[in-house]
Formats: C-alpha cells, sequence, structure tokens
C-alpha cells in the first residue's frame, strides 16, 4: 500500500491583494521505505505541503492520505502515526535538559518508559548527541538542537516521518549524521521519509526519488538519475568576463532552455550555466556574448544536476525563482 497518497491536493490563502495560489492539484505517491524528496526554491508550496499531509493545515481542494487515512476526517489517526520535524520551529523547552525534552515528548505518544528511554539513548547514539543529552536545551549550539529535533520525529516510532529541509543550516558532519539516520531508517525499518528540501546534494544523495515543485505545481517525478538523464549532453558551462549581458537576452537565443548566471566577486569572472536542446545551440550563443563584447575564457558540456533539471523546466535556477517570488 502507498503511504503517502495526495489526489488533486490544493490550497488557496487569502491576502489583502487577493488569492493566493499555493498548491495546484498535487498528485503524489510515495511508497513504504522509500526516502522522497521534494525539491523545490523557497516559496514554491514545499512548507505547505507538508503541513497538510501533517494536519497542520486544511487543505483548499481535493484530499490526501497517509497509510489510508484521511488528513482531514481522519486526523487523529494520522497525528498517531507521523513524525515531523521542521528546521525552523523551536526545539523544545529551553530550561529542560536534551533527555527530558525527548522524554516529554514520548510521554504525549504514551511511549511506555522503559521504551521511551531505550529509544532516546539509541536516537542520541545514531545522531552522535549521546553526550549532550544532559545538558539544557539552551546551552546546546544550532547543530545539536537540530539533531534533537530529527530525533523528536522519531521518538514514538512513526510510520511515516515529515522533515522539512531537516539539514537547513547545518554543518557537513551534522548533515551528514542525519542522512545516513534517514537512509538507515527508511531501509531497515520500512519506514517512509519524506523530506522537503531545496538542498540538491541532498536531495541527490538519499532520495529514492524526487518530485520537483514550484509555483504550488509538481513539475516532474522519477528517480534522481532518471531526471538527470534526461538531460546528458546538454548541459553547458561558459566561464567569461563580466557579462555585460542579461540572462533574458541568452534565454532568447533559440534552443537555450534555461540558464543561471553567477558573478565571482573576488575574480570578476562569470559562470553561465545553460541547458540547451542540443550541441547546435551553443554556437549562436557564443556568437552574441561576443556581440556585447564578453570573452569566453573557457566552456565545456558536464554532467546535470538536478538543479540542471529543474532549470530545463522553469527557465531559471532556485536562486533566481526565490527572487523572483520575493518581489
Amino acid at each position: 500500500m502507498d503511504k503517502v497518497v495526495t489526489e488533486n491536493l490544493g490550497r488557496v490563502f487569502e491576502s489583502k491583494s487577493g488569492p493566493v495560489v499555493a498548491l495546484k492539484s498535487v498528485n503524489l505517491r510515495v511508497r513504504a521505505g522509500e526516502v522522497f524528496g521534494l525539491l523545490g526554491p523557497n516559496g514554491a508550496g514545499k512548507t505547505t505541503l507538508i503541513r497538510i499531509l501533517t494536519t497542520l493545515l486544511l487543505p483548499t481542494s481535493g484530499s490526501a492520505y497517509v497509510e489510508g487515512y484521511d488528513v482531514v476526517k481522519e486526523a487523529k489517526k494520522v497525528r498517531e502515526i507521523v513524525g515531523f520535524a521542521s528546521s525552523s520551529e523551536k526545539v523544545g523547552f529551553d530550561f529542560a535538559t536534551a533527555r527530558l525534552n525527548l522524554w516529554f515528548f514520548s510521554q504525549l505518544y504514551g511511549v511506555p518508559r522503559r521504551v521511551a528511554m531505550e529509544r532516546i539513548e539509541s536516537l542520541a547514539e545514531s545522531l552522535h548527541f549521546k553526550d549532550q543529552l544532559d545538558r539544557r536545551l539552551y546551552t546546546l549550539t544550532t547543530g545539536y538542537r537540530q539533531r534533537l529535533n530529527i530525533a523528536r520525529a522519531f521518538i514514538h516510532d512513526p510510520h511515516v516521518v515529515f522533515l522539512d529541509e531537516p539539514t537547513n543550516g547545518m554543518d557537513v558532519m551534522s548533515a551528514k549524521t542525519v542522512r545516513e539516520l534517514l537512509v538507515h531508517e527508511a531501509k531497515t525499518k520500512l519506514r517512509t521519509i519524506f523530506i522537503a528540501t531545496h538542498n540538491m546534494f541532498e536531495a541527490e544523495e538519499i532520495c529514492d526519488r524526487v518530485a520537483i515543485i514550484d509555483n504550488g505545481e509538481i513539475l516532474a517525478l522519477d528517480a534522481p538519475e532518471r531526471l538527470k538523464s534526461r538531460l546528458s549532453g546538454r548541459i553547458v558551462l561558459l566561464e567569461t568576463s563580466k557579462a555585460r549581458i542579461s540572462l533574458e537576452e541568452v534565454l532568447s537565443v533559440q534552443g537555450v532552455r534555461g540558464g543561471t548566471v553567477k558573478v565571482d566577486d573576488e575574480s570578476g569572472r562569470t559562470r553561465i550555466r545553460l541547458v540547451l536542446s542540443d550541441e547546435a545551440c551553443l554556437p549562436p550563443v557564443m556568437r552574441l556574448l561576443g556581440s556585447r563584447n564578453v570573452k569566453v575564457f573557457h566552456h565545456e558540456f558536464i554532467e546535470p544536476t538536478l538543479e540542471d533539471v529543474f532549470v530545463s523546466l522553469v527557465g531559471r535556477g532556485f536562486a533566481e525563482r526565490e527572487s523572483e517570488v520575493a518581489t
């Protein structure tokens, strides 16, 4: 049985300037034991979807089910079998120890004392913060607080765990520890892990399948490698002098499906990364750059990333989309 199902799920928020569509007819099916990634820029609708699936927000249209339970009509049942953690939420009670915080949340779910204590020790060991268990929460570093937050999501042995940007702001080793736990929980216990992230590396490294979302709409869904394979041989990276040209001008060249432009402030050089329909589209791009007195120092066709997949669908990268949403 699919663990998470959405059918034409939609959500509209009312604002002073009028309705804001956060989700548009989202259809998903997530399997048991799967690490499923919802990948998109900030403002794409990831958090809204997770909040609906964890019963924190009502949908405007459509339906959603977790392990067969309707998230609206059977919300209590859903809450009993899911875990949830977000990097943006308060972890717990500042003047209680990490151990006491985890104990408190375990009791909200009625976990027996002995079992709760065993899980606290086990999760703390897996997430490498066992030596921090008896420290008060306010004394912990941000990285340890986030590990505690992840542990809290697993303390009641949930069937499905929803994580919103779980490694956001973490150092490299802390993020690695969290990712290892998520894969272990999914593959050894057939626990379903549903992650909302804008971290391409994270999605590629641990997700079995990824849904790419933008403007509240699912644009593509498949295994990361299959998504990237569709763009093989069509991603070009150009290192140029400071570009006196806009991304819009480059995108106007026939056959250029999308791109990103990043300027290195120290060197003054620009890196232009483009998704092309085929290699034959490169010469017109080079001519355009030359006509704007942009010198190309180096260019090469490179292996695609998940952001390139996003760019091929939307025309821009995450940073550009986030900038558009902000304005």
